[in-house]
C-alpha cells in the first residue's frame, strides 16, 4: 500500500532549480533512503513535504488524500513527523513537558498531564523507546535525547517519519539501539524516510534507495540490488576513490603538549564544554584522532589550541613555548584551524571569497602595510593573488572571488577554509612557516557529501605526510578509525590515553565514548 506519493515536484529559487520534476513514492512498512550530495535538493524536497516551502509545480498525496501545500500543521495532521539532525529540546524541562509542547492550546486552563503521561508511556512501550517522563532533558545522553525527539513525533500520531542524519552524534551502541527501534517501527507498519551520508548504514537499514543529483531524481533501486560503490557513483556522477592512508612512518618531534589542563576554574567547570585534567601530546607527521559524543569537551580542546580560549590550570606548549591565547599570533607561528562551524566561525558570509581567504592573515605584512598604529592598508593585489592560488589548488568552485562566501556550497566553503589554512602565502613578507606545523581539524567533514569527504580527508593525510601534526576531532567513528594513527576518547572533559588505531575495536571505543569503560580492553 502506498502511503506517500510525490508527483512532479519542482521548486525554483531565482535561477536555481532546486527540485526538477521529482516523483517519489513510499509504501507502508518501508524504509526509503534519500541520498544526494550537499545541494542536491534533499532538504528542499523534505521542506516541501513538511510544509515549510510551497512547490512551484506538482502535488503530494498522503494515505490517498491530497496534502495542502505550505502548511506544516496539515503535514502533522496527515501523520508526517520529522526528526532533525540538531535536536529541538528544552534542556531545563522534563521529557513529558518537551513532548507536550505545542500539543495543547495556550488558553486551555488545565493541562491533561496524567492522560498525556499514560499516552506517552504507551507509545514508548509499543516501540521499545524506554524513557523516564520526569527526567530533565539536560540530564540525558545524546541517544536518550534522540529517543525523546522520535517520541515527540510518534506521540502526535506520526505514521510517516523523516529521519535526518539520525546517527550523526550517536555512539556505535546507540546507533545499534536506533536500528533496532527502526525495525520495530517498520514491523508495526510505520514508514520511514532515512536521510544519511553514511552508505553502510543506508545499505543496512533501508529497503529502497532514491538518489538526487543537481535537483533531479537520477536513480531508484532496491537496496539489496545495489552496492556502496554504485550509490556513490549515482550521488556524484563519477567514481569516488576513498583516501588510502598508510600508517605514519616519519613521526617527528613533539609539536604541542597539554599537561593537566583545565579550561575553567574549580567549581565553575561545565563538563559538557570544558577540559578537566587533560593531557595530550601531538607529534609531527602523525594524526591523533579524538573520538567522543559531542559535548564532552571537544569544543574547549579545539578553542584552546586555536588560541580563543585560555587554560585556567595546567600548561600548553607549542614548539617548546607557552601557547598564547592570541589566534593571529598562532596563525603566524604555524597553527592552522578548521573550525567546527564553517558558516558562523569559518567564514564571514557577507564578505567576498577573496577577503575570507586572507582573513586570518590580514594584519600580516603579506597582505597589508602599516600606516599608523592600529591602521593598516590592505595589499589588495597580493590578497587576490593568494585567493586565486587557493581557488586553483583546492578546486574551490563558485561564482568567483568577488562572490559572497555564503553563496558557496558546504563542500566548497570547506575547501576555502582548507586552502586558507594549509596554503601559506608565497611572499618574503610573511614571517611564518611555509607549511602548518599544527592542524586543528574540528569536525572537518561534518555534513559534507561523500565526494567532499574524500577530498578533505585526503588533504589531511597529505598535510600529515608533509610533516604537520594533525589533531582530528570528529563525531564520525569511521573517520576516526580510518584517519587516526593514534586514537583517544573524550568523555566529561577528560582525554583518555591515546592508543594506536589498530588497538581499538568498535565495541571498546563505543564503551569509552559512553563513559562506561574508558579503559575498556580492545
Amino acid at each position: 500500500m502506498t502511503v506517500l506519493a510525490l508527483r512532479g515536484i519542482s521548486k525554483r529559487f531565482g535561477s536555481l532549480l532546486a527540485n526538477d520534476d521529482i516523483s517519489l513514492s513510499l509504501d507502508a512498512g518501508e524504509v526509503l533512503a534519500l541520498l544526494g550530495e550537499n545541494g542536491a535538493g534533499k532538504s528542499t524536497l523534505m521542506s516541501i513535504l513538511f510544509g515549510h516551502y510551497t512547490a512551484d509545480a506538482g502535488s503530494i498525496e498522503v494515505f490517498g488524500q491530497p496534502l495542502a501545500p505550505g502548511q506544516p500543521k496539515a503535514a502533522l495532521a496527515a501523520g508526517i513527523g520529522m526528526v532533525h539532525q540538531h535536536f529541538t529540546l528544552a534542556d531545563n524541562l522534563s521529557v513529558l513537558d518537551n513532548v507536550l509542547m505545542g500539543t495543547e492550546p495556550l488558553w486551555q486552563p488545565i493541562s491533561r498531564r496524567q492522560a498525556a503521561r499514560e499516552h506517552l508511556m504507551d507509545v514508548a512501550r509499543r516501540f521499545g523507546l524506554a524513557v523516564a517522563p520526569d527526567a530533565l532533558i539536560g540530564s540525558l545522553s545524546v541517544g536518550e535525547r534522540q529517543r525523546v525527539e522520535i517520541l515527540k513525533a510518534l506521540y502526535r500520531g506520526a505514521r510517516i517519519l523523516i529521519l535526518d542524519e539520525p546517527t550523526a552524534v550517536l555512539t556505535p551502541q546507540e546507533s545499534e539501539a536506533l536500528f533496532a527501534t527502526l525495525a520495530q517501527m517498520v514491523a508495526q507498519g510505520l514508514s520511514i524516510i532515512f536521510i544519511s551520508h553514511k552508505l553502510p548504514e543506508v545499505l543496512r537499514v533501508s529497503h529502497r534507495v532514491a538518489v538526487l543529483r543537481n535537483g533531479k531524481l537520477v536513480a531508484q533501486a532496491a537496496t539489496a540490488e545495489t552496492t556502496q560503490e554504485q550509490l556513490a557513483l549515482w550521488m556524484v556522477g563519477h567514481a569516488v576513490q576513498a583516501p588510502q592512508r598508510q600508517p605514519a612512518t616519519r613521526i617527528g618531534d613533539v609539536v604541542c603538549v597539554l599537561e593537566r589542563v583545565d579550561t575553567a576554574a574549580p567549581g565553575q567547570a561545565d563538563g559538557r564544554d570544558a577540559l578537566h585534567d587533560a593531557s595530550l601530546s601531538l607529534r609531527a607527521g602523525e594524526i591523533v584522532a579524538i573520538a567522543g559524543v559531542s559535548g564532552n569537551g571537544q569544543v574547549a580542546l579545539a578553542e584552546l589550541l586555536s588560541g580563543v580560549r585560555r587554560a585556567a590550570r595546567g600548561s600548553v606548549k607549542f614548539m617548546g613555548r607557552n601557547l598564547p591565547a592570541a589566534p593571529a599570533r598562532l596563525v603566524a607561528r604555524g597553527v592552522a584551524r578548521i573550525p567546527e562551524d564553517r558558516h558562523s566561525v569559518g567564514v564571514i558570509g557577507d564578505l567576498p571569497v577573496w577577503e575570507n581567504v586572507v582573513s586570518e592573515r590580514l594584519r600580516s605584512d603579506a597582505f597589508s602595510r602599516k600606516l599608523l598604529p592600529g591602521l593598516r592598508w590592505v595589499r589588495r593585489a597580493a590578497a587576490r593573488k593568494q585567493a586565486q592560488r587557493v581557488e586553483q589548488a583546492f578546486d574551490v568552485r563558485g561564482a568567483g572571488l568577488d562572490a559572497p562566501a555564503r553563496s558557496l556550497s558546504g563542500g566548497n566553503m570547506q575547501k576555502l577554509i582548507l586552502g586558507r589554512s594549509l596554503l601559506a602565502p608565497k611572499t618574503a613578507r610573511e614571517d611564518g612557516p611555509t607549511a602548518p606545523r599544527l592542524i586543528v581539524a574540528h569536525q572537518p567533514t561534518w555534513g559534507l557529501d561523500i565526494g567532499a569527504v574524500a577530498y578533505v580527508q585526503q588533504q589531511l593525510i597529505a598535510a600529515r605526510d608533509a610533516g604537520a601534526a594533525v589533531l582530528l576531532i570528529s563525531d564520525d567513528l569511521d573517520e576516526v578509525l580510518a584517519l587516526g594513527d593514534r586514537v583517544a576518547v573524550m568523555h566529561g572533559g577528560h582525554i583518555g590515553e591515546p592508543r594506536p588505531a589498530w588497538a581499538w575495536t568498535r565495541e571498546a571505543i563505543g564503551l569509552a565514548m559512553a563513559g562506561t569503560s574508558a579503559k575498556a580492553k580492545a
